[in-house]
């Protein structure tokens, strides 16, 4: 499972790379790198971003411990992941409202999105 969900961690830090770049665009030039981060993290406009990110935290937490992850943890993941990007349907839909629209806006973000649902469904 370790393998799986270090897989999954680094499809997932490509996701949010691509979900921050396309927020960007539409916030507008923000300035220095350094500048970029605070309003990421800071900025209401990105708020909904810090559902994903905080998973992503979490999962890679949990990779840094000795002890193996185990197959219901995993799972415990996949489903964490599915009720903010689907195709749970009693997922968050706040999240799911801004992530499919930024979808249909960048070719590189639905390629990202397909290598995280691909790794989920192996889970």
């Amino acid at each position: 499972m370790n393998t799986q969900l270090h897989q999954l961690a680094r499809a997932l830090r490509d996701l949010h790379k691509q979900l921050i770049h396309l927020e960007s665009q539409y916030f507008g030039n923000v300035g220095s790198p350094l500048e970029q981060l605070q309003l990421i993290t800071n900025h209401p406009h990105f708020a909904w971003l810090q559902k994903l990110s905080g998973l992503m935290a979490q999962i890679d937490e949990r990779l840094d411990d000795k002890e193996p992850v185990t197959p219901a943890e995993a799972k415990a993941f996949r489903q964490s992941l599915e009720m903010l990007i689907g195709p749970c349907e009693e997922g968050d839909q706040e999240f799911r409202a801004k992530y499919n629209a930024l979808l249909h806006d960048g070719p590189e973000l639905v390629m990202a999105h397909g290598a995280v649902r691909k790794l989920l469904a192996a889970i």
